[in-house]
This record gives structure tokens, C-alpha cells and sequence, in this order.
């Protein structure tokens, strides 16, 4: 079952041109239109189902700084400076709140792990601090169990994922932003080697510029390309309580759950552990590109053989721009949750907050992350190809760090100084040799 999401009203015609076109219409892309619409810079959002209809209506909702890969706290320390002002900026409720958020540690060892990251930080000089034992209580009131301790960023908060990107594109098209639903983008056309315009199923826009932000479709768009983005995806499970007097105002996470306090009263609940991986045809394209962070996570994976291999060996890899594309076949990918992976998650919160024993559960979902190697994002042009830039895999970071990452995409967009160092996130890190790893503190 899909959650629901704030509807955005869409634009009934398709401009003959533009300066660039926006693909994918979920945190990342409203983001990014959103910020390049305050430069001036004119832009069309392209979505092939509705906004934020994928992961960025599906997540749990965490804004944080907080257990980043260090390659990534810059641009997380960008956008918890600009969530606090979203609301404004929008002139909507995005549902961002200041609540902080804590990572429980149950053994000697996540303590240490914990530790370990937060000395890694330091040169960051966050307000990340650990927790002893006795000090859990003050923070998480109603926690029960042989807790070590817990990690504890008081700056940190959450937002509505079903609200966010719906208000954020909104306030995009306010300053001047084309948004277009139900309108897939076939593909890329080119003139003299570079970006020329884009052929959707509505017709042709000419533009100068392309930003694929299409989460877990951007590798099938990139392959028409004879592009090589290394991406595989990642199926999460979450569900929504009713409205009920927990007394947990912080988002916390531990052994086996986690959670939010959601602005109708209820609460987000999920689980970090479990989550299901289908073996699909490119889990052998890229296996040698995931097996480091195979060796890493492969307890927290659940693989899975079934009908997704047969479903993605039948989908086309390569198709003409003026015929149907795979993008118009799936709307909206909405998996069905895996129970278990719910059911372990209310068996944790339950132990950890008795609180949780009588919650009721209004609704459940299913949503699909897109992942790279080394969990962290591509937010880089594409040297060979000019006037096409890349903002995908966010490896399930995408929602807390999204004003960041849109503010950098226009920053490199529109030529200006980038807010932060992109290096890190360029697009040739898996074409120069890099082979990049993911952290083991992360």
C-alpha cells in the first residue's frame, strides 16, 4: 500500500524550450529545480509518475549528520542548515522539527564502533556527543533494556517525507519552475557531442542541460547512454502507528528497529536489519564493484530469488527515443512490505519502549533504494558527456540530505562556486579506477 502524498498541481503544456530538464521528481529533483529556479536559471521537471511517488514519500523521515560516511558530512551539515529553513522557504510545512536523533548500542562493540566514528568526525566540530547508560533516560524517557549507551546528535531532526518534496516543488514552480507529471523522459538527445535536448513522452524540450536524479531507474537511463553507473537497489519495509501518547520525541534506532515521532501524533517504525535484496541479472554485472560492501553488510542483507530476475532479464536495455521506454511500463514501483522484517521491528521497539505494546498500526509500505558501491551518492557532471549531470544513489540518505545535495547540483549546474567540495561525489570514481570503498563506520 502506497502512502500517501501531497498532491502538486501539474503544468498541462510542455515548453518547447529550456535552459535544463530535471528527471525525477523526488527529494532530489524537486530540490535541485527548486534551487535552480531561485538562481533564475529556467527549469523543467520531468516525472513519469508523480512527485515524490518512489523512496522520497517511503523513508523514515531522519534528517541527519550523524553516522555519515565522512566523505558526506559536508553536504549533511549544508542541508541541516537549510532544513530549519525550509518551511519558510517554501512558505509549506515540510513537517521539519529539531528533535535530535540517538543510535542505542546494545554491546562493547557498537559502543566502540560509535566512538570510533565520532573521532572521525571531530574535524567537523558537530554536537555529536555519546551517552553513558544512566543518561538514556533523560533523552529517550521509557526506554527499557541492557543498553550500553548511545551516540546522541542533539541538532538532528526528521521532516514528512510524504509532505517535503510535494511542498518543496511547489515552491519551485512559485519561482517560475515547469512541472510536469505523468510525462516520462525517454532519453538524451545531442548535437556536436553534448547535451541538446531531451525526447519525452509528450514530446521534445530542447535544453542545455539534463540532471538525471531518477533514483533507482538512473542506471537503465545511463545504459541507453552507453553510460556504466553501477547501481543496485534495496528493498525496505516501514509502517505507520495511529496517533498515541509514547512520550519519545527523538528518533532513535537499535538492535532490530527504529523510529520517529510523525506530526499527526503516530510514529514511524522500521528496521535498519533485514532488508531484502532480489538477485537480479545486474547483481552479476556489478558483482565485483559491491563485494566489499557485500562483505560488510551481508548480515544486515536478505537475498531473495525470485520473479525481479526474470522481470529485469525481460526489460529492455537499450530502445529507440521515439517508441515506448521501460519508464512508461512502472509508474510508480510500490513493492509489498516483507512482514517479517515489520514484525521483527515491532517485537524490538516493544522491548525497548513497553509504550509501543498497544500501538496500532494505520498502514504499511514497501519502497525501493537505489545504492552504489561505496553508499555514497554520484552529484557530478558527466565529462564525456557535456551538459549532463548526474544526483543518484544516495544509498537511502537521500531525503536528510536532499536541500544539500539540490543546492550543490545547482550550484554545478549553473557554474557557480559549489557549497561544497563535489569531488567526492564525482561520476568518474567508477570509471578512473578508484574502485571506491565504503566506510566501515558508516
Amino acid at each position: 500500500m502506497a502512502p500517501r502524498v501531497d498532491t502538486v498541481t501539474s503544468s498541462t503544456d510542455l515548453p518547447a524550450r529550456t535552459s535544463v530538464v530535471v528527471v525525477g521528481g523526488g527529494i532530489i529533483g524537486t530540490c535541485t529545480a527548486f534551487f535552480l529556479a531561485r538562481k533564475g536559471v529556467p527549469v523543467t521537471l520531468c516525472e513519469k509518475g508523480h512527485i515524490a511517488g518512489e523512496q522520497s514519500s517511503r523513508n523514515w523521515g531522519w534528517c541527519r549528520k550523524m553516522g555519515r560516511d565522512p566523505r558526506e558530512i559536508p553536504l549533511a551539515v549544508e542541508a541541516l542548515r537549510l532544513w530549519p529553513e525550509m518551511n519558510a522557504l517554501t512558505e509549506t510545512e515540510t513537517g521539519f522539527r529539531r528533535c535530535g536523533i540517538v543510535y542505542l548500542c546494545k554491546t562493547p562493540d557498537e559502543m566502540a564502533k560509535r566512538e570510533a566514528w565520532l573521532k572521525e568526525a571531530q574535524p567537523y566540530q558537530l554536537d555529536t556527543h555519546m551517552l553513558t547508560r544512566d543518561e538514556l533516560s533523560s533523552v529517550l524517557p521509557g526506554l527499557t533494556g541492557d543498553w550500553q549507551g548511545g551516540l546522541h546528535t542533539p541538532s538532528d531532526g526528521r521532516a514528512e517525507p510524504q509532505k517535503a518534496a510535494p511542498a518543496i516543488a511547489a515552491a519551485a514552480q512559485r519561482h517560475g519552475a515547469v512541472i510536469v507529471q505523468q510525462c516520462a523522459v525517454r532519453g538524451i538527445e545531442t548535437r556536436a557531442g553534448r547535451v541538446a535536448g531531451v525526447v519525452t513522452e509528450k514530446g521534445r524540450i530542447d535544453c542545455d542541460s539534463v540532471v538525471l536524479a531518477g533514483g533507482v531507474w538512473s542506471r537503465l537511463f545511463c545504459g541507453n547512454l552507453d553510460l556504466r553507473l553501477p547501481q543496485l537497489k534495496v528493498m525496505s519495509s516501514v509502517m505507520r502507528t495511529t496517533p498515541m501518547e509514547a512520550g519519545v520525541e527523538t528518533s532513535c534506532s537499535g538492535f532490530g528497529f527504529g523510529l520517529r515521532k510523525r506530526l499527526d501524533g503516530g510514529y514511524t517504525v522500521a528496521s535498519w536489519s533485514g532488508n531484502v535484496v532480489d538477485i537480479v541479472p545486474d547483481t552479476f554485472r556489478f558483482f565485483g564493484d559491491y563485494l566489499p560492501s557485500l562483505r560488510l553488510q551481508w548480515r544486515n542483507l536478505r537475498l531473495r530469488v525470485g520473479g525481479k530476475f526474470l522481470e529485469e532479464w525481460r526489460t529492455p536495455r537499450r530502445w529507440a527515443l521515439d517508441g515506448p521506454s521501460p519508464f512508461e511500463q512502472v509508474r510508480t514501483l510500490d513493492p509489498e512490505p516483507y512482514q517479517p522484517i515489520l514484525d521483527q521491528a515491532r517485537r524490538h521497539v516493544t522491548e525497548a519502549f513497553p509504550a509501543f505494546r498497544n500501538m496500532q498500526v494505520a498502514e504499511s509500505w514497501g519502497g525501493v533504494i537505489d545504492v552504489t558501491p561505496d553508499a555514497v551518492p554520484v552529484i557530478s557532471a558527466v565529462d564525456t558527456l557535456p551538459g549532463f549531470f548526474i544526483a543518484t544513489g544516495f544509498t537511502g540518505h537521500g531525503f536528510g540530505i536532499g536541500p544539500g545535495a539540490g543546492r550543490l547540483m545547482a550550484d554545478l549546474v549553473a557554474g557557480d562556486p559549489p557549497v561544497v567540495d563535489p569531488s567526492s561525489f564525482r561520476y568518474s570514481r567508477f570509471t578512473d579506477g578508484s574502485r571506491p570503498q565504503p566506510s566501515p563506520l558508516a
